[in-house]
């Protein structure tokens, strides 16, 4: 009885060494993807204490953009953006990908927030942007 016990303890360790858990794919976890608020209007959550400052004191107002020009530079700094995450450049600064698309109409409100993300991270890192010029989003 002693030997069949420990034969069969023998014969299950294997498997409780596995574990358990299926990895999740890291680019599901860490894509920022757009998305509508209560009001029905296209928003992005940007978690950084110093984003609703550097919105509020620094950045240019949003009436000094026109939206087709947001968008513009917004899809190529997406580009730019994830193209750095996705080779792991500046992975200290760029944590997640952006899921945006172009084609789709965010509203202007959205597209200054999400040009202004660019901006930030630029006056916060230092990160250089080619979509940026040095005068893009700071007043």
């Amino acid at each position: 009885m002693k030997n069949f016990v420990l034969l069969l303890l023998m014969a299950i360790l294997p498997y409780s060494c596995y574990s358990q858990n299926n990895p999740k794919n890291n680019k599901e976890q860490t894509e920022m993807k757009p998305s509508k608020n209560e009001d029905g209007e296209w928003d992005i959550v940007v978690i950084d204490t110093q984003f609703d400052y550097f919105l509020n004191a620094i950045a240019k107002p949003v009436n000094q953009y026109s939206e087709s020009y947001l968008k513009n530079k917004n899809a190529f700094l997406v580009n730019e953006w994830n193209s750095y995450y996705n080779t792991g450049k500046y992975r200290n600064v760029i944590e997640s990908g952006i899921d945006y698309d172009p084609r789709e109409n965010y509203g202007i409100k959205f597209e200054y927030k999400l040009y202004q993300v660019f901006a930030y991270v630029k006056w916060k890192y230092g990160l250089k942007m080619n979509g940026l010029s040095g005068s893009d989003g700071v007043r």
